[in-house]
């Protein structure tokens, strides 16, 4: 028998120590051997569900075997081939269905894919793009498409007359094909496995909460862009990165010193009374002894925090929604005249609106801050009130620009923010941008919170929701400071027209390695240089001369809550926001081929080609923060931009709005290009286009001409599209009209291959315009 003995005389020693010393021992010993099963039982969770995806990676992939090889046998058919032979495309599409069984909307296009682009969008976006695919690749290409249906498997190939490519042949299977071998999978309870095609999760199986973890155990399908994430819930690594065995046996050592140390006064006991046992133990004798409980403290325990918030000072019993102009309900957000629309008791009931949707929806906390506006505190106040009043936990950041606020929600893991902001209106103005639940609200919901104020359906806790403050600039700064870093300094004049980007836009800048001089960055909620839309040339006039004097390399401008960007080059040259979209595209479809791309309706008809150029899918939608995001998230796009400077990048971010994000990812574009900043922009495709041209609205409503406008209006030889307002386009140029959601005037933008494209654009819209309403002041 092998003994395990104490040290002679150290019983003695130790005297009253050694219950307790037993006692640290065993509690070791009992958490060394939970962390060790933790640990062992996670290696054999990942090396588990690891298997099922490797088995469901070969499924996947025999399938996409199965399924290519269903193709290239019918389009080798001889009656397909010699249809397209003849340029017979249409009847090679009806002989390549015929031979292709269980095949949907088949067809057979020229390579050129003309007839593909000239029928968007109603073609579908991924069904190009997976041709687009099959011509570059010069072989079969499988692809999971949506557009703006239930996802389906696309499979393209070339058809081939001798070594030249003759045609591109296309349909769709099922997806259900490709996903019945996640759903036969033999996963584990609280495991996760998915099917992805880039950021799109095309089927999952699982706890979804474990989704956000699974790309560090995915596993690519070979040949394709698809791959198989998995995950099982994360355990931490084990103490001092030992294993779970290792583990275990330290903990086993670890209880038989803590009863070898409780058992030594039983045999001193035993020795004084004559027993033929000695001080030595032995390790059978150790573990035959029953271990001594050890006790904690007195059993009371701290809580940590600021405990209870002291009570709201007046908060009103039954809110009265009388005298709330509805009008201020806006499509994207609630905008007002301070004084006029909006006041203290208006911010009160907004906030207990918001409040009420969050509890029915069960979200607890949010997030809010402020611009720089003179009545953002009493907004800010009210608008609190009314959150706690519905029983919601606040966190208020302060003064904060509105993109920062977004971040708050998902760094501070709230899930839900107001912003108070009035954004690019004039000082007077204030208003509200909210996301509730990760959705921003607008349309319908926006105006169903005016409704419940009307109506009295507003939720009263019975306890006031807590307030807490925190300061997350510094978060936000290294957030992105973390992600991008310019490869060579630049220098850079940042004119924050004295809104509330005027601290943290430098800020951000710097830390990613740019040189900052800052114009007009002081916070002074009058704006008293100019008013801090960079989307209206005339404010950009200061930057222009500033970036020339310090022979900048560029100059860029936020507006007044700093989610949307303005930039100028060198000489002077406006870059405008659907160009630099063209620059933001190409750089994230390098590393995300077929991704969707959404644009505005005034954004430059040149935009779609250059994204499909760039292996990406476009899509033209309305204009507005809040529709753009909602495109997004339904789309699962990567990349969208406004021609108002609104950017959102999913790719590397979070998918809002963003103006010192957008400015940071355009350094980092613009200091790895060989050439200058100004060499880069002007690279891009460009014509002739004019900025916004806004013009007062007859009767102050901008949506009722609009109405009047689509009805009456006709253009000849133009395709018209009526997504947002009236856009009218040319092979050579377009024009729209639509009613701005923010102010009451009409927005117009035209853009043209030249001079006298736009001249005639121009002359068609004036003359369509006051056919509708004769005395309208154009200025063009």
């Amino acid at each position: 028998m092998v003994d395990l003995k104490l040290p002679a005389g150290l019983p003695g020693l130790l005297g009253p120590l050694r219950p307790v010393l037993a006692g640290v021992l065993l509690l070791a010993a009992a958490w060394m051997g939970w962390r060790g099963w933790e640990v062992y039982a996670d290696s054999r969770a990942r090396e588990e569900v690891a298997a099922v995806r490797d088995t469901a990676v070969a499924a996947v992939a025999r399938v996409l075997k199965t399924e290519t090889q269903r193709l290239k046998e019918a389009i080798a058919r001889p009656a397909v081939t010699t249809a397209v032979a003849r340029g017979d495309f249409t009847g090679a599409a009806s002989e390549l269905a015929g031979q292709w069984k269980g095949a949907g909307e088949v067809a057979v296009v020229p390579t050129d894919l003309s007839a593909v682009y000239a029928a968007l969008p109603a073609g579908g976006y991924g069904r190009l793009a997976a041709m687009e695919a099959a011509v570059v690749e010069g072989g079969p290409v499988a692809w999971v498409v949506r557009d703006g249906r239930a996802p389906q498997l696309a499979l393209a190939a070339p058809i081939r007359q001798g070594d030249a490519l003759a045609a591109i042949a296309v349909g769709q299977v099922p997806v259900a094909r490709l996903t019945a071998p996640l759903d036969n999978a033999m996963l584990e309870d609280g495991a996760y496995l998915a099917l992805r095609q880039q950021a799109f999760t095309v089927h999952e199986r699982g706890d979804a909460s474990l989704a956000g973890g699974a790309e560090t155990l995915a596993a690519k399908i070979p040949g394709t862009e698809m791959r198989i994430a998995a995950a099982v819930p994360d355990v931490a690594g084990g103490p001092f990165g030992l294993g779970g065995v290792p583990l275990l046996a330290i903990a086993a050592l670890l209880a038989l010193a803590g009863a070898a140390l409780l058992a030594a006064p039983r045999l001193r006991r035993a020795s004084t009374q004559g027993d033929a046992v000695d001080d030595d133990l032995t390790l059978a004798d150790a573990v035959a002894m029953p271990a001594t409980p050890v006790r904690g403290g007195d059993g009371t325990t701290a809580t940590a925090g600021a405990g209870e918030p002291p009570p709201l000072p007046g908060l009103p019993g039954a809110p009265n929604g009388a005298g709330v102009d509805p009008s201020i309900f806006r499509a994207y957000d609630i905008r007002g005249v301070v004084g006029r629309d909006l006041d203290a008791r208006v911010a009160e009931l907004i906030g207990q609106a918001i409040g009420t949707v969050m509890h029915e929806q069960g979200h607890a906390d949010v997030v809010v801050g402020r611009d720089g506006r003179l009545s953002g505190p009493t907004m800010t106040e009210a608008l609190i009130a009314g959150l706690r009043r519905a029983g919601r936990n606040v966190i208020d950041i302060g003064l904060a620009p509105t993109p920062v606020t977004y971040f708050g929600a998902y760094h501070l893991r709230a899930g839900s923010c107001v912003s108070v902001t009035g954004s690019h209106n004039p000082p007077d103005y204030n208003g509200f941008k909210i996301v509730v639940g990760s959705e921003t609200l607008s349309g319908p919901a926006i105006t169903d919170l005016h409704a419940r104020i009307a109506s009295g359906r507003l939720h009263t806790s019975d306890t006031p929701g807590e307030l807490s403050t925190q300061d997350i600039g510094e978060d936000y700064v290294q957030r992105i400071a973390g992600d991008v870093q310019i490869d060579r300094p630049l220098k850079v004049v940042v004119d924050a027209g004295n809104g509330v980007a005027g601290e943290l836009g430098p800020r951000v800048l710097r830390a990613i390695g740019a040189e900052v001089t800052p114009l007009y960055c002081d916070i002074d909620g009058t704006f008293p240089n100019h008013h801090p839309d960079p989307s209206e040339p005339h404010n950009l006039a200061d930057l222009v001369q500033m970036v020339q004097r310090l022979d900048a390399d560029l100059g860029i401008a936020f507006d007044g809550d700093g989610d949307r960007l303005g930039v100028v080059t060198r000489d002077g040259t406006n870059v405008f926001p659907d160009r630099l979209l063209m620059l933001f595209a190409a750089d994230v479809l390098e590393r995300n081929p077929g991704a969707m791309v959404i644009f505005d309706v005034k954004c430059t008809g040149r935009l779609p080609g250059w994204i499909l150029r760039h292996g990406g899918s476009p899509l033209m939608w309305k204009t507005g923060h809040s529709l753009v995001k909602a495109k997004m998230r339904e789309t699962d796009a990567e990349l969208a931009g406004e021609m108002s400077g609104h950017f959102f990048f999913s790719e590397r971010w979070y998918g809002f709005d963003d103006g010192i994000y957008a400015a940071a990812r355009l350094l980092e574009i613009l200091a790895a290009a060989p050439g200058t900043p100004t060499e880069t922009l002007d690279a891009l495709p460009d014509g002739l286009s004019t900025p916004e041209i806004k013009v007062e609205a007859p009767g102050g409503d901008p949506h009722a001409f609009v109405e009047r406008f689509r009805e009456q209006a006709r253009f000849e030889g133009a395709r018209a599209s009526t997504i947002d307002g009236l856009r009218v386009d040319w092979p050579d140029g377009w024009g729209l009209v639509r009613a701005s959601n923010t102010t009451p005037v009409l927005v117009m933008r035209f853009d043209a291959d030249s001079p006298e494209a736009m001249a005639r654009i121009q002359g068609a819209f004036r003359e369509q315009l006051r056919a509708v309403q004769p005395d309208l002041a154009l200025p063009f």
